[in-house]
């Protein structure tokens, strides 16, 4: 190949390069005029609305972190907004979402519901949910710290007594996991007058379960004590990984990405009474009974079991089989 030809081939190649250079600064470079027109100036007569800063899905109970002031354009602004200087955020903290609204999108009046409101309970709750009230005190609701919008689990505790002789048997119970709590004493924000979290002791909380599991909690009153334990915010993701794993096919086929992210919503908030774990008092100390005493029948036949004979010398003594 001769001079001339390899120079050709240099040049196109040259030329090649550079075209597909200039070609990605062209299409990156028409992408970002939209960001900045996206991108709203703040100066002083901007006006700010409140927005949401994350998905609020209907019933949300909404807290001072569901939300924040952004500049908004002037001639965009409608009267159902909430506009800073005229709304203090903290006063809406424990209102509930009545219709659905994304992320960046400005809250309206007409959005939320108030505690105290007619209907505010019943749209915290979810579909096919219902509400329930629990007694509990300060030793089985950690001491005031469960607030509305937390997840617990609930515990029972009983005393089973059998026939037989000695103590009954000792046992607790985790019967019911991932419980969302509505409302403490009719409490539905986590604010005091302050703008600050107050902990308060309160004697009832309203909680949402399905209504197999409204049955479930207000036979096990009858049956023994209730505590609620308060859910870590990690524990959803491997509950999560459990309800999918045994799910009945409520799962779309993840062609719709906006459809699986509402069933996973969903199956993250749904409460579990299956796969219920237990301890009873052998599991706390040696001394207590790890099943249910024995009932003793008068009269009934003494069943001997097999003998072994031990002669020691002229002394035959007979040891059941297993003793010493």
């Amino acid at each position: 190949m001769d001079a001339k030809r390899v120079a050709l081939l240099v040049g196109a190649l040259v030329i090649a390069i550079a075209t597909a250079l200039i070609a990605r600064n062209m299409f990156s470079a028409s992408g970002s005029p939209l960001v900045n027109a996206a991108a709203m100036p703040d100066g002083p007569d901007t006006p700010h609305v409140l927005v949401a800063v994350k998905a609020l899905p209907v019933g949300t109970i909404v807290d001072a972190e569901s939300f924040r002031f952004q500049p908004w354009p002037k001639d965009l602004v409608e009267e159902a907004y909430y506009l800073q200087g005229k709304v203090n955020p903290q006063s809406l903290a424990g209102s509930v979402i009545r219709n659905p609204i994304t992320t960046g999108q400005p809250l309206t009046q007409g959005a939320l519901i108030n505690p105290g409101d007619r209907g505010f309970l019943a749209a915290a709750l979810g579909a096919g949910m219902r509400a329930i009230t629990v007694p509990v005190n300060a030793q089985s609701s950690v001491s005031g710290f469960i607030f509305p919008g937390d997840r617990v689990d609930m515990v029972l505790t009983q005393s089973v007594v059998g026939g037989g002789d000695g103590e009954p048997l000792k046992v607790s119970e985790t019967i019911v996991r991932n419980v969302r709590v509505l409302a403490t004493d009719q409490r539905t924000d986590v604010l005091g007058p302050d703008g600050k979290p107050q902990v308060q002791a309160f004697t009832n909380v309203t909680l949402e379960v399905t209504p197999k599991i409204a049955e479930k909690v207000a036979v096990a009153q009858t049956v023994g004590a209730l505590s609620l334990s308060l859910r870590s915010l990690a524990d959803n993701a491997s509950e999560l990984d459990a309800a999918i794993a045994g799910d009945n096919g409520d799962l779309p086929d993840g062609s719709d990405p906006a459809a699986e992210k509402k069933a996973l919503a969903s199956l993250s908030a749904r409460p579990l009474d299956k796969k219920s774990t237990y301890v009873t008092g052998a599991d706390v100390s040696r001394y207590q009974r790890s099943t249910v005493p024995a009932t003793k029948v008068e009269g009934a036949p003494v069943i001997v079991g097999p003998m072994v004979r031990v002669a020691r010398g002229t002394n035959v003594t007979e040891v059941p089989l297993g003793g010493k």
